[in-house]
């Protein structure tokens, strides 16, 4: 017999409580998303369809995302949601790349792999592009790194890549995928 994932939702004080913090966040930083409006935000969230992106939008909150809206998609309408904590969220550290990654580990195993994680809260790695587009919008992991989606080819051969901004630039460099440090974690995305 197959079990049914239980749906993931909040509850109407978690709720409210989501909305207030990612309101005051729309409105203290305008700069990341000239041009929209919190009203259409709203509406877009108030939708069937907006209940498990709340839920995603709350994972990222609780594990220190801070996310915010980065843009909209003029095709689908959507709302780009990034994590846009100043560095990388601390919830989501000290985890390798993938699944794979993780089994490789004979020993000092991490809690966890950054795909696998993000896949449980519903929001996808940041790309390297969507990672530069971040930074265009102010600077983040000056002190920290995150790991990005990494191309297939440079998985295969047992790398990951990972990002930060030291010295006004955004560097990305390369790693073991089971390679894992206190001050790595993960941003993500959502749409909305």
């Amino acid at each position: 017999m197959k079990v049914m994932e239980a749906k993931k939702m909040l509850t109407p004080v978690q709720r409210e409580e989501l909305i207030e913090a990612l309101k005051a966040r729309f409105e203290r930083n305008m700069s990341r998303h000239e041009g929209l409006s919190w009203t259409d935000l709203q509406s877009r969230l108030d939708t069937t369809s907006g209940e498990e992106c709340l839920w995603s939008l709350s994972e990222m909150e609780r594990t220190g995302g801070e996310p915010d809206v980065i843009g909209q998609d003029r095709d689908t309408g959507e709302f780009i949601f990034y994590d846009c904590s100043a560095e990388s969220p601390a919830g989501r550290r000290s985890l390798c790349y993938d699944s794979v990654a993780l089994e490789s580990r004979k020993e000092h195993r991490p809690a966890g792999s950054a795909r696998e994680v993000a896949a449980a809260m519903g929001i996808e790695l940041l790309t390297e592009g969507q990672y530069r587009h971040l930074q265009s919008l102010g600077q983040f992991d000056t002190r920290t790194s995150s790991w990005v989606m990494t191309p297939d080819d440079i998985r295969k051969l047992g790398g990951a890549i990972f990002c930060d901004r030291r010295y006004n630039h955004v560097f990305v460099y390369h790693n073991g995928a089971d390679s894992y440090y206190g001050i790595r974690g993960f941003r993500g995305a959502l749409r909305v």
